[in-house]
C-alpha cells in the first residue's frame, strides 16, 4: 500500500517521461545555439522515485541526435541502471555525480566546452561585469582551479570541486569550461545560456581594443539584486523555446 500523499508509480512514470522530453529538448537547444563540443560534455537530470538515478546522453551521439527515448538512465556511478544497448561514458559523469551527490537542489547539472566559455576560463580575470547580462553573475560565479582531466579515481578533486561550487548556480572550471546547476532543467538552462552569453559579450568587447567600462561596486550590487531568483527561474524562456523546437524539431520528444 502506498503512503498517503506519496507519488504513485503512474505519477513517477509521467514525471520521468516529462524529464526525458525536457532533457532531450535541452540537448537540441545546445546544438541549435552552438554550445556543444561534438559528442563530448553532458547534461544530466535526477529522476524521481527511489534510489539515485539520472538521465544522460548516450556516448558518441551528437546533441542534435538526442531524443527522449535515447537518453540513458544511470546510477550514481554513471553505470547503466536500465537494460540498454546505448553506449555510456561513466568517466563523463564524474563531475555530474559529484555535484548531484552533494547538492540536493541540483536536480539538473549542465557542463559545456564552448569556445567562449573556454576562452574566459583561460583568462586570469575571469568573468567581468561589463554588461547587464554579466551583472547577474556579479560575485555569484564559483571558480575551480584546473587539476587535469576529471577522472572517477580522483575522489579528492571531486570533493574540492563541490567545495568550490558551494551554493552557487554557476561555476567556471579554469582552463576547462563552464558548469551550471538548477532545481529544474529550465533553471539550469537559463543560467548556462546567460553565462555563455556573458562570456561571448566579454570576448567581443575585449576584441575592440578599447578600455572596458565597469560600473561601481554599488551599482553592480544593485543590478545583481534586481534579477529575480524566484522558484520559476527561466520557465518563461524555457516554455518559449519549447514551442520553437516543437515546431522545428518535434522528433526530440520521440
Amino acid at each position: 500500500m502506498s503512503t498517503p500523499g506519496a507519488p504513485t508509480p503512474q505519477d513517477i512514470a509521467t514525471a520521468t517521461q516529462r524529464l526525458r522530453e525536457d532533457l532531450a529538448l535541452a540537448y537540441r537547444l545546445f546544438a541549435h545555439l552552438d554550445m556543444t563540443d561534438t559528442v563530448y560534455t553532458h547534461l544530466s537530470v535526477r529522476l524521481p522515485g527511489p534510489g539515485h538515478r539520472f538521465l544522460v546522453n548516450p556516448y558518441g551521439y551528437l546533441f542534435e541526435e538526442i531524443t527522449a527515448s535515447s537518453l540513458v538512465e544511470v546510477d550514481a556511478r554513471g553505470q547503466p541502471a536500465q537494460p540498454t544497448t546505448m553506449p555510456v561514458n561513466p568517466a563523463g559523469f564524474v563531475i555530474h555525480s559529484a555535484v548531484h551527490g552533494r547538492r540536493p537542489d541540483a536536480a539538473c547539472v549542465m557542463h559545456t566546452h564552448t569556445l567562449a566559455g573556454m576562452a574566459i576560463a583561460a583568462q586570469q580575470g575571469g568573468l567581468l561585469p561589463i554588461n547587464q547580462i554579466s551583472m547577474e553573475f556579479y560575485n555569484a560565479v564559483a571558480v575551480h582551479e584546473y587539476e587535469g582531466i576529471a577522472e572517477d579515481r580522483n575522489l579528492s578533486e571531486r570533493e574540492r570541486l563541490v567545495r568550490d561550487l558551494g551554493d552557487h548556480k554557476v561555476m567556471i572550471l579554469k582552463n576547462h569550461g563552464l558548469l551550471s546547476v538548477g532545481r529544474t532543467i529550465a533553471e539550469a538552462f537559463y543560467y548556462m545560456y546567460y553565462l555563455e552569453q556573458a562570456c561571448r559579450i566579454q570576448l567581443a568587447a575585449q576584441s575592440g581594443g578599447q578600455p572596458l567600462s565597469i560600473p561601481s561596486p554599488q551599482m553592480l550590487a544593485h543590478v545583481r539584486s534586481q534579477f529575480s531568483t524566484g522558484a520559476d527561474k527561466g520557465e518563461m524562456l524555457w516554455n518559449a523555446l519549447r514551442r520553437k523546437m516543437q515546431r522545428e524539431q518535434p522528433d526530440y520528444m520521440t
